[in-house]
């Protein structure tokens, strides 16, 4: 089975009735500590739940894979949901406005759909493969930027890892010296959706789960760009990676200059 036989229309209409829980507040306010600036909220849950539940009765041969379970079972052979409920979670413990659910297929290991909403925005960002990439229904593609000096660049501090901070930093620091200036979003999901609507013209991010990328990856990759590891190759689906977006250009002088 392949993305060709999912009803996207119905998995869109079912990722913006699960949006719908973000403005719950008060379910935003029941927090719990995973690790260090690591959060989870009945907000996280609700909408994982709501989808699991929803995915697996409409499609039970698909496994579900998602960031708020466990998932020693998940065969990546097969096929696979990739949800990330909440990318941005502590933007939605704020309310900032900048959090996002994250869905994708993956056959094989190899992203073949993926979906990420903004409800505050309503915008749904869509890619199948072999099909293109689109904002609630136009199609888009990454920006035609060349060099630095054209660009602007979305950073990922990896905030999950403090350790980093001072090699990540003297990184931001030579880039943004470099090219027009830098933005931190907070979604990782985001940051992809946005560099495969021309909005910004790269992004790199140390670290990355599975679930914050696999869509935003598909989503980039259709609209024209490049998502590439840290040493310049093809990113891949591993369960960690760390992800560099971008045209083509952008994101090879990214991994080539300053990662």
């Amino acid at each position: 089975m392949e993305a060709a036989k999912i009803n996207v229309r119905e998995l869109q209409e079912l990722i913006l009735q699960a949006g719908e829980l973000f403005q719950d507040r008060k379910a935003a306010g029941h927090i719990k500590t995973k690790g260090a600036a690591d959060y989870v909220t009945e907000v996280d849950y609700a909408v994982q739940q709501y989808l699991r539940v929803r995915l697996e009765t409409q499609y039970p041969h698909i496994q579900f894979l998602s960031e708020e379970k466990a998932n020693q079972e998940i065969d990546k052979s097969g096929l696979v949901w990739v949800l990330d409920p909440v990318d941005g979670t502590t933007n939605l413990i704020h309310d900032y406005h900048a959090s996002c659910i994250s869905l994708a297929l993956m056959d094989s290991a190899d992203v073949v759909l993926g979906i990420v909403y903004n409800p505050y925005s309503q915008e749904r960002f869509m890619a199948q493969k072999g099909v293109g990439c689109y904002l609630n229904g136009e199609r888009i593609t990454v920006s035609s930027a060349a060099n630095m000096e054209e660009s602007l660049i979305a950073i990922g501090t990896s905030p999950y890892y403090k350790e980093m901070a001072e090699e990540n930093f003297t990184i931001f620091k030579h880039l943004f010296l470099d090219c027009q200036d830098i933005r931190r979003s907070g979604s990782a999901a985001l940051d992809l959706a946005y560099v495969a609507s021309g909005r910004i013209d790269g992004y790199f991010e140390h670290s990355l789960k599975i679930w914050d990328f696999a869509a935003g990856m598909l989503l980039v990759r259709e609209a024209g760009g490049s998502v590439l590891d840290y040493k310049g190759e093809q990113a891949d689906t591993r369960m960690v990676n760390h992800i560099v977006a971008g045209n083509s250009a952008i994101a090879r002088l990214l991994a080539e200059k300053y990662l």
